[in-house]
C-alpha cells in the first residue's frame, strides 16, 4: 500500500487545506525559521534524473532550515540510471533515509516509487505534473492580491505545469483559461475530467484567454527532451508569445508568472519578463517557503488522513 504521507499531486488537498497551506507558506516568507527543526536527525534523499536549479536548491535549503540533511542522487549517481528497478530502489532507500524528493521522467515510475516505499515520497516534477511549482504560484498570487479567487490565463504548451494548474483551479475554484495551439493541447482524457467545472476553459485563442485576467502565466515551449522539436515549435507557437500586445488584454493590475527557466524572445518578450508587472523571481523565491511548509506538514503529522488527505 502506498505511504499515505506521500505527495504526488495536489489532489491530496481539499479547498480548505490547500488555502491553509498557502497561508502557512506566507507566514514562512516573513519568518524563515518559524517551524523549528522538525527534520532534526532526519536524512532526505533527492533523486533527480532531470536537471534542476530552483527545485533542487530550494528543497535542499528547506530541508536544512528544518534541521535535516540531504543526500543528492543524480542520474549518474544511483543504480536507477543503470536500469535498476524503481521498486528495488524504493525498498532499499526506505531502510536508509526518512524520505525521498524525486524528479523523474515517468509519472508511473513515481507512483511505483511511492507504492514500494515505507517513507514519504515528494513529487519534484514528472513529465505528467509539477505540483510543488503550483504551491509557489498560489503563494505568489495570494501575496499579490490577498486572495486566490482571481482569473488566471495560461498561454502555451499543454504540459506538466498546466495539468497541475488545472488541478489547483478545480480545488480552489478560481477561473482559469488555458490557451494552446492546435496539436499542443492537454489530452482529451484529462480535459474530460474537468468538463463539469465551468470556470475551467480550454481554447486555441490566446487573446480570449488573457482578456480580463489578473494572472498571465506561461512556460517554456521546449521542455527537457523536446529539443529536437525546437524549430517546429517556434513556428507553431509564434502567436502565443506573452508580449506587450497580448498582455494588454489582461487587467491593469495583472501580474506575469513563469515557472522558469525562461527563454526571452520565445514564450515571453524581454520587456514583459523584466517589466514592473513581472513576479517571476518572487515566484521562484516562494518555492522555498511553500516547500518548507509542505515538508513540515508531512513530518509534523499535519499531513494526515484527518486534515489534508481526502
Amino acid at each position: 500500500m502506498m505511504n499515505k504521507r506521500s505527495f504526488l499531486d495536489l489532489t491530496v488537498f481539499d479547498n480548505h487545506s490547500l488555502k491553509e497551506m498557502v497561508k502557512l507558506s506566507d507566514k514562512l516568507s516573513t519568518n524563515r525559521f518559524l517551524l523549528g527543526d522538525v527534520l532534526k536527525q532526519k536524512v532526505i534523499a533527492l533523486i533527480f534524473l532531470k536537471h534542476s536549479t530552483r527545485t533542487r536548491v530550494s528543497f535542499e535549503v528547506a530541508i536544512r532550515d528544518l534541521g535535516g540533511s540531504v543526500i543528492f542522487l543524480g542520474k549518474d549517481e544511483s543504480q536507477i540510471g543503470r536500469g535498476e528497478p524503481i521498486k528495488d530502489t524504493a525498498r532499499v532507500l526506505s531502510g536508509y533515509v526518512h524520505g525521498i524528493v524525486a524528479r523523474l521522467y515517468s509519472h508511473e515510475s513515481l507512483i511505483e516509487l511511492a507504492k514500494y516505499s515505507t517513507i514519504p515520497i515528494i513529487n519534484a516534477l514528472t513529465d505528467y505534473n509539477h505540483p510543488v511549482q503550483i504551491l509557489a504560484d498560489l503563494l505568489t498570487v495570494y501575496q499579490e492580491f490577498k486572495t486566490l479567487n482571481v482569473k488566471w490565463a495560461y498561454v502555451g504548451d499543454g504540459n506538466n505545469v498546466t495539468r497541475s494548474l488545472v488541478e489547483a483551479a478545480s480545488i480552489i475554484g478560481f477561473p482559469i483559461s488555458i490557451a494552446s495551439p492546435q496539436g499542443y493541447e492537454l489530452e482529451s482524457e484529462f480535459k474530460e475530467k474537468y468538463k463539469d467545472f465551468d470556470f475551467i476553459t480550454f481554447t486555441n485563442d490566446p487573446i480570449a484567454a488573457v482578456k480580463g485576467s489578473s494572472v498571465v502565466y506561461t512556460d517554456t515551449w521546449i521542455s527537457m527532451g523536446q529539443e529536437a522539436e525546437k524549430e517546429k515549435r517556434i513556428l507553431d507557437f509564434k502567436n502565443y508569445i506573452i508580449n506587450k500586445e497580448l498582455f494588454s488584454y489582461a487587467k491593469e493590475d495583472a501580474i506575469f508568472l513563469h515557472c522558469l527557466p525562461a527563454y526571452r524572445g520565445l514564450e515571453v518578450s524581454e520587456d514583459i519578463m523584466e517589466g514592473e508587472r513581472s513576479r517571476v523571481f518572487k515566484e521562484a523565491h516562494n518555492r522555498l517557503h511553500s516547500e518548507k511548509a509542505l515538508l513540515w506538514s508531512i513530518y509534523s503529522g499535519y499531513l494526515s488522513d484527518k486534515i489534508l488527505l481526502k
